[in-house]
């Protein structure tokens, strides 16, 4: 079912934080240089997203709940999300991850020796991913355009478009099955 059609109870994610939902929902983000992460248990049909700005925290107890930003950085959602799929019982081979965004919106590239902020928060994300022993199903990452992505919490299935510069849309949806993008 398109976006459009859905009866779905609808959350706009903000950048910084997570969505976590035992209840189907339909979650929508914008993304430029932004990392989304979703992640579903097929068993269980729970599904969480991230909206992550940056790539690390610089806080060693951010993860631990003492920090009230943690949400905006890419590692410290992933971890909060694993956290509350491990609670349920749910082993890291049962999570099925979706990783979107990381685009180079401003064209600026990698000058010299420094990684944008897209490109520093896809590092940081398949970084994440690898250790924590999950494997990615589909990824659309990096480019020079934005995303807005639409999530069935209760499916993981994924919607995209494609932003032009400027913001503006213009391709129609697509859904994303399996595959890197």
């Amino acid at each position: 079912m398109r976006p459009s059609e859905t009866k779905l109870p609808n959350f706009y994610l903000k950048p910084g934080q997570i969505y976590i939902a035992e209840k189907p929902t339909l979650v929508s983000t914008v993304l430029g240089s932004c990392i989304s992460v979703t992640m579903f248990n097929s068993r269980f049909k729970i599904g969480a997203i991230s909206h992550g700005m940056l790539p690390l925290c610089k806080s060693m107890n951010s993860c631990a709940g003492e920090c009230h930003e943690s949400f905006k950085y890419v590692d410290c959602s992933i971890r909060r999300m694993i956290k509350m799929f491990n609670t349920y019982g749910i082993k890291s081979g049962e999570i099925e991850v979706k990783l979107f965004g990381g685009a180079d919106v401003l064209g600026s590239g990698n000058v010299g020796n420094i990684m944008s902020v897209g490109g520093m928060n896809i590092e940081t994300a398949l970084k994440m991913i690898r250790t924590k022993g999950l494997n990615i199903v589909i990824s659309d990452v990096g480019g020079l355009c934005g995303r807005k992505i639409y999530f069935y919490t209760h499916t993981g299935e994924i919607f995209l478009k494609r932003l032009e510069k400027m913001g503006k849309i213009d391709l129609p949806d697509q859904r994303i099955v399996k595959g890197v993008y």
